[in-house]
Formats: structure tokens, sequence, C-alpha cells
């Protein structure tokens, strides 16, 4: 099984957008599944359930955090990681037309642009270009 294929099978277990996606990189990026399971708990139905920045974006984000950072000791990786993550929204926003749940849910402006599901996929393709964390 692909890794998007393991993000939508955790998404019908369940797992919220977030941790559809971050968890189909724990392994690679060396956490736990249940660590980062923890982890993206609050990020579901765009923060909260408050439909902002879409959950499958911010497991993205979060699995460019894991991959990048230095830890707490040596600080210095945000430039880059906040680089890494710009590139991965940018890149969801151009294909998508926006990284907010509810836009994407059609919840506003009345036109669904991709499902949830369509979400998880497009997150996890794009966070494993951006990232080189290629299968």
């Amino acid at each position: 099984m692909d890794r998007v294929e393991e993000a939508l099978e955790r998404h019908s277990r369940g797992y919220n957008c977030c941790q559809a996606v971050a968890c189909s990189f724990a392994d690679t990026l060396g956490y736990s599944e249940d660590e980062v399971f923890r982890m993206g708990e609050g990020f579901g139905a765009g923060m909260g359930g408050m439909q902002c920045t879409c959950g499958a974006v911010s497991g993205a984000v979060m699995a460019a955090g894991m991959k990048n950072s230095s830890g707490k000791d040596q600080p210095g990786s945000k430039g880059r990681t906040y680089k890494l993550s710009g590139a991965l929204a940018e890149k969801f926003r151009e294909k998508n037309g926006s990284v907010i749940c509810c836009e994407l849910k059609g919840l506003t402006g009345g036109q669904v642009l991709r499902s949830c599901n369509g979400c998880i996929e497009d997150a996890v393709r794009l966070a494993e270009e951006v990232l080189e964390l290629q299968k």
C-alpha cells in the first residue's frame, strides 16, 4: 500500500485529516504513530472544528517540522522549516484554490473545491514531493 492509500485508510478508521496525513510519515521521521496521532488531534476540521486551515495541510506541515527541525537545543532550523511549510501550503492552494477547510468543503461560496479524501491525497503527495519523502 502506498502512503496515500495508508492515509486514506486511516481516515476511514476515524483519524482526522491531519492525523491521517501526518501519521503516514511517522515511521520515516522517527516518531511513533501514537505520538503523531496525539500531536495532530487538535488540528482536525480546520483547527479544532473551526473550519480554518485544512487539517490535511496541517498534517503535511507537521511532517515538515518533524523532518526538518533541529530540536529545542538548536532552534536555528525555523527558517528552513517555514520555507518548506510555505511551499507545501502554496502548492496546495495552487492545486485546490484554497487552504481553508470551509472553502474547500463549499461551506462558503457554495462550491466544493475538494473533498477531505482529495485534500488528504494532495497533502500526502505534496509532502512527499516537497520533503523528498517518497516511499
